[in-house]
């Protein structure tokens, strides 16, 4: 009798339980059972030697549509994701034009539905304009929550006055997300770099009180509020104290790049390719970082997938634009460094995983149980493999890992079920829809 649509058997599953040797049994799209189960499915996939992760949220991605395609569009990143065994994607809103308005983020479902390899959803963007919008928009189908730049923003999303900063705060319940750079002290400071500096400079202008500055303020504005925000890609060892006495009201991400590169080396190698915002900076930060992560401090990782051409990125600093490719290079990177023994497995899955769930309240994602989601990230954990440009499916073409060899590779990356991508091939048609938020139900 055929109970499952699916059975993954011969793998360890990381069950909300821990990691267990067993069948792992899907029906209607959702985990339904473990056990012995591979004589009871119209379909059974053979993972022996594998592992068997939740599917992983990359809950910070720029994917460029609309307005800016040439670098990149959602099925272009999407597929990056799948490939490098990501299964849910947040997308930010400093698209052209931005996603500030309830028209602007049903076009980006519209966009995204029978195109997107992962599930989706996207950011509400803040901006001086549109508070009196935002709680509503924090409420749609498929949003993620309210993105505030207070920094490294152009046009209507640059949210870097002290009242604007309140005033959006104040405006809704779901948590914001928020770039935390002090626009006052990087406008005071362009003159450092603005006729021309050695990329490397990049971190000199852009400096740890730069970041400081504006994460003091955000807490400080967060508490008048009573609101609850998310620090994106914390860089410093200055923020990351600060943040350790404030885990109530604040929830912390880092990137993998800063926890994998470091200044000046990254500048010396990688010239403007290793240029982003916040900037890579030096190993005492980088350690600190780890240390942070190691502590408890970190919440998740996302990508911050930000790609810009090749042609666009080698213009002379400071004309070159700031931004990584990263959400395909993801899971390689960190499962290297579980290789590496700088973090366990069961760190990874709750910061890539089960992290991301908690901040944004998403519904049936975020760990293998049974009636959730079965999103599955599948893994070799031995598999030695080189990162390479060849590989990269963004419309960019490039990484800033080419040539690096890591150890620990998706094989797998399944969503709701259905395998989407299979030993670095994408399976199937486009099959994304839109996360679904607790909150929002």
């Amino acid at each position: 009798m055929v109970s499952f649509n699916r059975v993954f058997t011969g793998g360890t599953v990381w069950t909300a339980n821990g990691p267990i040797e067993t069948d792992l049994g899907v029906r209607k799209g959702r985990v339904a059972a473990f056990g012995h189960l591979r004589d009871s499915a119209a379909d059974v996939v053979d993972v022996k030697g594998l592992t068997i992760l939740p599917g992983v949220i990359d809950s910070q991605v720029h994917f460029r549509e609309p307005g800016l395609e040439h670098k990149e569009d959602l099925e272009s990143g999407t597929r990056g994701a799948v490939l490098g065994g990501v299964t849910s994607v947040f997308e930010m809103p400093n698209t052209d034009p931005p996603t500030t308005t309830e028209e602007a983020i049903n076009d980006k479902i519209g966009r995204a539905l029978n195109r997107s390899w992962t599930d989706f959803a996207f950011f509400a963007g803040a901006s001086p304009e549109n508070v009196a919008d935002l709680k509503s928009l924090e409420q749609l189908p498929g949003v993620s929550g309210v993105k505030m730049f207070m920094g490294s923003s152009t046009g209507s999303l640059l949210v870097s006055d002290d009242k604007d900063v309140l005033r959006v705060l104040k405006s809704g319940n779901r948590r914001v997300a928020v770039h935390c750079e002090d626009e006052g002290r990087l406008r005071e400071r362009i003159s450092m770099v603005s006729d021309g500096a050695p990329v490397a400079m990049h971190a000199e202008w852009r400096d740890a009180e730069t970041a400081l500055r504006a994460t003091t303020r955000l807490l400080r504005f967060a508490r008048e509020a009573k609101r609850r925000v998310h620090t994106l890609h914390i860089s410093t060892a200055d923020e990351m104290v600060l943040l350790r006495d404030n885990r109530d009201i604040a929830t912390v991400e880092v990137l993998p790049q800063h926890l994998t590169l470091s200044a000046p080396e990254a500048y010396e190698r990688l010239g403007t390719l290793a240029q982003q915002n916040p900037p890579i900076r030096t190993a005492s930060h980088r350690d600190a970082l780890w240390q942070a992560v190691r502590d408890g401090v970190v919440d998740c990782i996302g990508s911050d997938h930000a790609p810009h051409t090749l042609e666009e990125k080698q213009k002379p600093y400071p004309q070159s634009p700031s931004g990584l490719t990263g959400v395909q290079t993801l899971v390689p990177i960190m499962l290297d460094h579980v290789n590496a023994g700088r973090l366990t497995l069961q760190r990874l899955v709750d910061l890539t995983s089960a992290g991301p769930s908690r901040i944004y309240g998403v519904a049936g994602k975020g760990r293998i149980s049974a009636g959730y989601d079965a999103d599955l990230t599948i893994v070799d954990l031995k598999a030695r493999r080189t990162i390479s440009n060849d590989w990269i499916a963004s419309k960019s073409g490039w990484t800033a890992y080419d040539g690096q060899t890591v150890t620990g590779w998706p094989v797998f990356t399944v969503i709701r079920g259905q395998i989407v991508m299979r030993d670095d091939e994408v399976v199937g048609n486009p099959i994304g829809s839109p996360v679904r938020f607790s909150e929002t139900l």
